[in-house]
């Protein structure tokens, strides 16, 4: 069953935000559970998605649990702008799943906002989804030969949302409807499902994206779940272990119980998460990232040495590559860009008089630091190559005399599938221009990116056990050539 338009009053459609093709892949998504008997957690949960905004400033949303009645506040906007206090301290409840959203499947509209509630026989759920599902139209199908055909989104969240709730309406619990559910669903995920009785963590076969499991040391134990360990540290928790690709956590008042999507499970996290897009003070495989990409930077180095006055990061994710870049290299790290941390999205044109002098809202030169050096810069990634290019006059403007180019991850050459939002294709300046042509449209002097093997080698895990398909075209998952051909679509509609 799935309620109908008039169920869900808070949900009213918006004006979609302006289209747009950024120079990075776009963030995911945040996803955060709580369960803390006794105790309202509204502001826990609006507190673990501030740390999780840099994985989706869209929109954001909560669902808290008193019971069987479900209170859900969602918006388009970051978090701080969705929620003030006074309505958290309306929405009762010692139970919360928490969301911020970049879209990937669906557009940006406010009915498009996480997390999904829906009744069932058993009370109602609320979904919050990190992903993309490859399979979306055979799942349609699917739920519509079960009589559910009423979306009210255009999201695939709303519809594993449907398939749990249609299979909890049978018959099954909340584990089984949830795993039997998940067996129509091919792709990624990291699900935080809300119940009366508990949360449910899991993540598909792969473990494409990430969730964590976290405890709050009380009397009563209490357990979080997140998209990264900076949502624990933000209110106290302790990491406790990251969810097994295909494991489903259920924690009721029981404690928390673990089962298996499937016997067999293939770990491939998203290597992307470890380069960009994860906080650098998340922990995976017990360490910081920040000292992941500290260790890509020094590999860097050593791969593509060069004579320099100075090494600088592009600010913030270059950061700490650039770091160990100087480390290794003994050339000086300076800080050569100022980043106003400020801003965000903006609807408001410049003038013509700011775009002809070269309008700078975020990122800024140190002109008395760059006059006259030769300066090597260190990204994570280039994309498209406008921001690149654009970085590099400022610099040459600001007076440095030679401006090369380190990346510190392998060219991206395919479109991701699988939850982040990047070009199709024939819009990936590496998919189509060699190192050398890519050097010459970006007007370096020089230009090199961190080999495959080193990427994964300073992981120091098995290689195998992350996806690198947007540097290699290996798809972990197969991807149906009408979810390409889609892509593709898209992409010419809103360019």
């Amino acid at each position: 069953m799935f309620p109908s338009s008039s169920e869900l009053t808070e949900l009213t459609d918006s004006q979609p935000l302006s289209g747009h093709h950024a120079d990075k892949p776009e963030e995911a998504c945040g996803v955060f559970g709580i369960y803390a008997p006794e105790e309202a957690v509204a502001k826990l949960t609006y507190f673990g998605l501030y740390a999780l905004q840099h994985r989706g400033q869209e929109s954001a949303g909560i669902a808290t649990f008193a019971g069987k009645t479900v209170h859900c506040h969602k918006d388009m906007g970051l978090v701080s702008q969705v929620f003030q206090e006074s309505k958290l301290n309306e929405m009762v409840g010692s139970l919360a799943v928490g969301h911020t959203r970049y879209s990937t499947t669906g557009s940006s509209h406010r009915v498009n906002a996480q997390p999904a509630v829906l009744p069932t026989r058993l009370g109602p759920l609320a979904l919050a989804h990190n992903g993309n599902l490859v399979n979306t139209n055979q799942l349609r199908e699917a739920l519509a030969e079960r009589g559910c055909e009423d979306f009210v989104t255009t999201t695939d969240s709303e519809m594993i949302a449907v398939a749990i709730a249609n299979e909890v309406d049978r018959g099954k619990d909340w584990v089984e409807g949830t795993i039997a559910a998940l067996t129509l669903c091919t792709g990624a995920y990291s699900l935080v499902v809300g119940t009366p009785e508990g949360i449910i963590g899991v993540r598909d076969p792969h473990g494409i994206r990430p969730l964590v499991i976290g405890i709050l040391e009380e009397e009563i134990p209490r357990y979080v779940l997140a998209s990264e360990t900076c949502a624990l540290d933000i209110i106290g928790a302790t990491y406790v272990r990251t969810v097994e690709a295909g494991e489903l956590v259920y924690i009721t008042e029981s404690g928390l119980v673990s089962h298996r999507l499937a016997e067999s499970a293939e770990r491939k996290l998203c290597v992307f998460e470890m380069i960009y897009f994860s906080r650098p003070d998340s922990v995976v495989n017990d360490e910081s990232l920040y000292t992941y990409r500290m260790r890509i930077g020094k590999r860097l180095a050593k791969e593509s040495a060069i004579d320099a006055d100075l090494v600088m990061g592009v600010p913030d994710s270059g950061i700490p590559a650039a770091i160990g870049f100087s480390q290794a290299s003994g050339i000086p790290y300076a800080e050569g860009l100022i980043k106003n941390r400020y801003v965000g999205r903006t609807f408001i044109q410049p003038t013509q008089h700011m775009r002809e002098h070269g309008i700078r809202m975020k990122l800024n030169p140190l002109k008395d630091v760059l006059a006259g050096k030769r300066v090597i810069i260190v990204d994570d990634s280039i994309v498209r190559g406008t921001t690149s290019r654009k970085i590099v006059r400022a610099l040459r403007e600001a007076g440095a005399t030679e401006v090369h180019m380190r990346i510190s991850s392998p060219p991206v050459t395919h479109p991701c599938f699988y939850g982040i939002d990047t070009d199709n294709q024939d819009q990936l300046i590496a998919a189509r221009l060699t190192v050398a042509e890519i050097a010459e449209q970006i007007e370096v002097d020089s230009l090199a990116y961190l080999s495959q093997e080193g990427m994964l080698l300073c992981t120091g895990e098995d290689v195998s056990h992350f996806c690198s398909a947007c540097f290699n075209g290996k798809y972990p998952i197969t991807v149906p050539d009408v979810v390409k051909r889609s892509k593709l679509m898209l992409e010419n509609i809103t360019a």
